[in-house]
């Protein structure tokens, strides 16, 4: 056990939390989430992490009482906007880039989402920080994308398919894996946007 784990100087009051450095915070959810992605949310249990970090799984249950909030927590650690920063210039380019940086995020990112689903359909606190971190950012980011592609007078505001634009492209990050047992990498998304989104859009 490292000495950012014990509490044993600690004085009375001090919070559960302040024992642990950011970094070995870091560290354990990283862990864990490596670990739901290697072998299954089922199968990984805090005396796992605590294994793996060279910690007591006593400085884990002072910090998440559970094993469903501490991976809560995890998941809300990792929470990004990625496609924030995306603009080209043209709402067709713009997409383009999206889908280029959804896939090389696609191993990583659609391999949590199979390992917690069944967890998250239990567990309502689980789905929600699952949302939070990895959907909700990404979504709101993208969805900024085609405001500005409306603003800019490339897509009529009324368009339908402007709705349905982020159920498209994340909506093939989880089914590819499924309908070809490959995950969605940048040229499949490319040529999917290129061959069904800007399309709809009325896009070149």
């Amino acid at each position: 056990m490292t000495s950012q784990d014990s509490d044993r100087s600690a004085p009375a009051g001090t919070s559960r939390r302040s024992k642990i450095t950011p970094e070995r915070e870091r560290e354990f959810f990283d862990a864990v989430l490596d670990q739901i992605r290697e072998c299954g949310y089922d199968a990984v249990t805090m005396d796992g992490v605590a294994a793996s970090t060279r910690c007591s799984k006593s400085t884990l249950y002072r910090q998440w009482r559970t094993k469903p909030q501490f991976v809560a927590a995890a998941l809300r650690s990792n929470r990004r906007a990625r496609l924030a920063g995306v603009d080209t210039g043209t709402l067709a380019g713009d997409l383009r880039e999206v889908a280029r940086l959804a896939g090389e995020w696609s191993p990583k990112d659609t391999t949590l989402l199979q390992a917690l689903g069944h967890a998250i359909v239990q567990d309502r606190e689980l789905a929600r920080a699952l949302r939070e971190a990895l959907v909700d950012p990404e979504v709101e980011a993208l969805r900024e994308i085609l405001r500005r592609g409306v603003a800019r007078g490339e897509v009529a505001a009324g368009d339908p398919a402007l709705e349905y634009v982020p159920a498209q492209i994340f909506g093939v990050l989880r089914i590819r894996p499924i309908l070809d047992g490959r995950n969605a990498d940048p040229d499949y998304l490319v040529r999917f946007v290129e061959a069904a989104v800007l399309p709809a859009l009325g896009l070149p």
